[in-house]
């Protein structure tokens, strides 16, 4: 009876439940496929409100966090859901348990976020909800090192606002979850926490100092001008591809088709000798294996040679010895001769690789297959310009893209396939991701897609020529080189995330101290 008692004692009170769903649920509408992105700059005020009353115990604060965490990622990552139940034919009571279950498991992070807010506002009162952007920065970074996945983190929600994205170029994606975070404190001071007026000054004049940086920064900075005749030429498809019944003969047509649309896309093209062109198909069901098919190399060199153009594809290439394979990006030359390869390195867990131990990881497949890591930064020829390529999933790692900008790179190329999730919030919140890397970078992203979106980023986050989702399309993008000058993200990559986290530790580790030395 006692243990029961505790038990009953630790629960969540309903209002604070209600407080966290409703927070939950604003900042669902801040994101893809809704994209309402000024919601993000208030959803967390109830939240706020939740974890301030339940401060007195820090079981139910993190338990109000972890509530909040669930109905969010639930709500705005049910698409996972997609291929199992379609593809895979699983029931979909079992896949939604499970998708539960893995939202449950991420919500822990916000979870954290409340019950080291909650200690604060605790022991040093109302004025410590300033210190909730540190808190919140340091958690998204925690998840992203524990789990090496952020995706969604609150920053993500500004990838189509104009002018906050720009300060992502100096501290990454994390910054602006910092910011984001920072305007739901001054949003929580003014229309509930009227006890803490001094808090609500200081906010408000620090928010109107970054909003001032930012807004001047982006007028500074206006959308590059992308007419460029003498520059390389990207020449973009979206096959459309199927996801499922792939025989032979469908195959051979659907190469065909790539083909024809993209010397479709090349018909008003005038060739000259300094001719810089590039084909780009996208990462596709199609699974080419260049390496191992010789016929294929033919076919694919006769059509590079043919249309005066390099070829860039994606293919599942062998090892050097044989005995795996690997996902890779494969560009041949306009005389149909390989000049490089990039082996992907960030594969996608459960659907590339299984992320378990030997014998374990051999005894479960992988939705995709079972692929090895790459582990090399290769630039590919784009003309007289130099790439990077990130395939699908990697243009969520913005440590990858920062490599390719301190190598050298020119551009980022991301070929990618989100067919297999259907017509779902993943394809713009895919995009989002792809527009933080070319502005953290400062430079140009080339987007091309199997079912879209297939776009030009440029590198203030501008999405131009995007191709409608689910239909064959071709875009003819030229690239100007970029200013070179490394961002401060380059150069110092998450040098923002690391100063919250020290900033937090050392708040809670204060706040600890302090209430040692009361009690003594």
């Amino acid at each position: 009876m006692r243990k029961f008692s505790r038990l009953r004692k630790n629960l969540l009170s309903p209002s604070s439940a209600v407080l966290a769903v409703v927070s939950a649920l604003l900042l669902v509408l801040a994101f893809p496929d809704f994209e309402l992105w000024p919601l993000a700059w208030i959803a967390l005020g109830p939240l706020f409100f939740a974890v301030e009353r339940e401060r007195d115990s820090v079981v139910k604060s993190f338990l109000t966090g972890w509530l909040f965490g669930l109905v969010f990622f639930f709500g705005t990552c049910w698409w996972l859901t997609f291929a199992p139940i379609t593809y895979a034919a699983m029931p979909w009571p079992l896949v939604y348990f499970f998708m539960v279950c893995v939202a449950a498991t991420v919500g822990v992070f916000p979870g954290i976020f409340a019950a080291l807010l909650s200690v604060l506002l605790k022991r040093r009162g109302g004025y410590a909800i300033i210190f909730a952007p540190f808190l919140w920065t340091f958690t998204e970074f925690l998840r992203m090192w524990l789990t090496g996945n952020n995706w969604n983190a609150i920053g993500y929600s500004q990838a189509f606002n104009p002018f906050v994205i720009y300060g992502a170029e100096f501290g990454g994606v994390l910054l602006i979850s910092f910011l984001v975070v920072g305007g739901n404190t001054l949003f929580y001071s003014i229309v509930f926490n009227r006890s803490a007026p001094k808090s609500a000054k200081l906010i408000i004049g620090l928010a109107v100092v970054v909003a001032g940086v930012l807004v001047a920064g982006r007028l500074a900075n206006p959308n590059p001008d992308l007419s460029c005749k003498e520059c390389p030429r990207i020449v973009a498809v979206q096959p459309n591809v199927p996801m499922d019944g792939l025989t032979y003969e469908k195959y051979e047509r659907l190469l065909r088709r790539h083909f024809e649309l993209a010397e479709n896309a090349l018909k008003e093209r005038t060739v000259s000798a300094d001719d810089q062109t590039t084909i780009v198909f996208p990462e596709s069901p199609m699974i080419f294996q260049y390496g191992r098919d010789d016929e294929l190399q033919k076919v694919l060199g006769d059509f590079a040679v043919r249309n005066h153009a390099a070829l860039l594809f994606n293919s599942a290439e062998p090892t050097r010895d044989g005995k795996r394979v690997m996902n890779s990006a494969v560009m041949i030359d306009a005389a149909g001769r390989k000049v490089g390869q990039y082996d992907k390195i960030h594969l996608l867990p459960f659907g590339e690789y299984i992320p378990f131990p030997e014998p374990l990881a051999s005894a479960m497949p992988a939705f995709v297959g079972n692929f090895q890591f790459g582990d090399e930064y290769d630039l590919l020829p784009f003309g007289s310009l130099k790439g990077g390529v990130m395939i699908c999933f990697e243009s969520h790692f913005g440590d990858l893209s920062r490599e390719y900008a301190s190598r050298g790179a020119d551009l980022l190329v991301e070929m990618t396939n989100d067919g297999y999730l259907g017509k779902t919030p993943v394809l713009r919140q895919h995009l989002a991701n792809s527009v933080f890397r070319a502005v953290e970078t400062n430079r140009p992203l080339v987007r091309v897609t199997n079912v879209g979106v297939t776009a030009l980023i440029d590198a203030n986050g501008g999405v131009h020529d995007a191709a409608d989702v689910y239909a064959e399309a071709t875009r003819v993008w030229t690239v100007a080189p970029p200013d070179k000058k490394p961002t401060i993200y380059v150069r110092f990559g998450e040098w923002f995330a690391w100063l919250c986290s020290i900033a937090s530790l050392g708040l809670i580790l204060s706040a600890l101290l302090k209430r040692k030395g009361l009690e003594e």
